[in-house]
């Protein structure tokens, strides 16, 4: 068999078994064409620098007469060997391609430009498992998001369902609240009145607050809820099983009450740690100093309102906790506080950008509505912008209606994301990526040992 300088090293035993002379070597005449030979003395060190024959192999890969097998190359990184043609050059794959163990070829890394093993050591471990909207991994940031809006566009009957019936609810209940109770309470006009007094300014600017608060408390609720019945979607769709409207009802029914417990525990935190930092400025106001005591109060009201921040979002994951797994109010937030601990700014950071981009996409459908609602009221638009307009009815039912279509946008984004948030803290802290590929049924996931193991 004729030796290929491609694909064996000069000097290699010849496969007959035999030595070759000059006739039997097409290539003597002419040895400065031979890898690492000296063209000033052609032939002169051609064999005497070569190694035994006994440590080279065969173009063929078969050991020469007398010589002992070669050692098995070595095992495969995270895939298979490429496929080989038998008994002839593999090309790119091991033996003696671009990669794998040096058998009869070039020596140095695999015989070409890989490291032993060729491509395969350069893969790396495989891909997570994606069973549904999210890889069972740690989670990046636009990973988050992409699972919120994946889950939203895939089960989009559900999302939908469940989003416009909260979103129904919740503006029916603001909008009797503001026709019937809000709009007889509040005064603005003592706030646009340069004349007005400070009582009247203080009685205005407490009715607005209190007006504002109603509503977003009630908002928050609606919020919270569309989170609870979305959490089951939101769960299925990372195990990529679709869910309906009246299962995730069924999930979520046993834990309603609890879930509202623990939003009005929330909620009643909030309001005292606000309190008790307004409070001692309250009463400084109250003995006679108004000046300083409104100062205090002001500077209370921040410290107080960082201090709920933090405590809001150490207990962010609570909710997801709850429903998922089937905690109590205590039980759920000391989970929570376990999972967000040494995270704090991520979390807030994602919960932030995720609230940021909801509210905009939510804005751009509000804002028409509510223009179009205060051309339809007495004042028009002018009257709205000044803040002199009558909120009537007709400005509340056609508000409400982009209000719901807001919400419709909003509830499944800041849902998905919460629950993916809660996800994720798992899968780093507690490992629950093999948990939910056993779920999914993926096979072996988990199970493979590590390289060299």
């Amino acid at each position: 068999m004729k030796d290929t300088p491609g694909w064996a090293s000069p000097g290699s035993a010849p496969s007959d078994g035999h030595e070759s002379g000059p006739a039997d070597r097409p290539d003597a005449a002419n040895p400065a064409e031979q890898p690492g030979t000296d063209p000033q003395d052609p032939g002169s060190k051609w064999s005497k620098d070569q190694p035994p024959a006994g440590q080279w192999s065969a173009p063929t890969g078969q050991p020469a007469p007398g010589q002992a097998p070669p050692p098995p190359p070595p095992g495969p990184g995270w895939g298979a060997p490429p496929p080989t043609a038998p008994g002839g050059p593999e090309g790119y794959g091991p033996p003696g391609g671009y990669g794998g163990p040096p058998v009869g070829g070039n020596g140095g890394w695999g015989g070409g430009y890989g490291p032993p093993g060729g491509y395969r050591g350069w893969g790396g471990p495989p891909p997570a498992a994606k069973p549904g909207v999210i890889p069972l991994r740690p989670l990046g940031v636009g990973e988050i998001l992409d699972g919120a809006v994946s889950t939203m566009r895939t089960y989009w009957r559900t999302v939908l369902g469940i989003s416009l019936t909260v979103a129904v609810v919740t503006q029916i209940v603001v909008i009797l609240l503001q026709g019937f109770v809000l709009n007889d309470t509040t005064d603005a006009e003592a706030l646009n009145d340069p004349s007005a007094t400070l009582g009247e300014v203080t009685r205005a600017m407490g009715d607005a607050m209190l007006g504002s608060a109603v509503v977003f408390a009630i908002s928050l609720i609606g919020t919270v809820m569309a989170t609870a019945l979305l959490t089951t979607v939101t769960s299925r769709a990372v195990l990529g099983r679709p869910v309906t409207t009246g299962e995730a009802w069924r999930d979520a029914r046993p834990q309603v009450m609890k879930l509202l417990g623990l939003i009005l525990l929330l909620m009643l935190i909030a309001a005292g740690i606000v309190l008790v930092g307004v409070l001692p400025g309250i009463l400084v106001a109250v003995a006679g100093s108004t000046g300083a005591g409104t100062a205090l109060a002001v500077v209370g009201g921040l410290g107080a309102g960082v201090v709920a921040v933090w405590l809001m979002m150490r207990f962010s994951l609570a909710s997801p906790a709850l429903m998922l797994e089937k905690q109590g109010i205590v039980k759920s937030m000391s989970r929570s506080a376990k999972l967000v601990r040494g995270s704090w700014w991520r979390v807030f950071g994602i919960q932030l950008l995720a609230g940021i981009i909801a509210n905009i996409m939510a804005a751009i459908v509000v804002l028409p509505f509510t223009f179009l609602a205060a051309a339809f009221s007495g004042d028009g638009v002018t009257g709205f912008m000044e803040g002199t307009g009558d909120l009537g009815w007709t400005f509340l039912i056609i508000s409400g209606i982009g209000s719901v279509i807001g919400s419709m946008i909003t509830f499944p984004i800041t849902a998905g994301v919460t629950v993916l948030l809660y996800i994720d803290q798992r899968i780093r802290r507690e490992a629950l990526d093999l948990d939910l590929a056993r779920a999914a049924g993926v096979q072996g996931y988990g199970t493979t040992p590590a390289p060299g193991s």
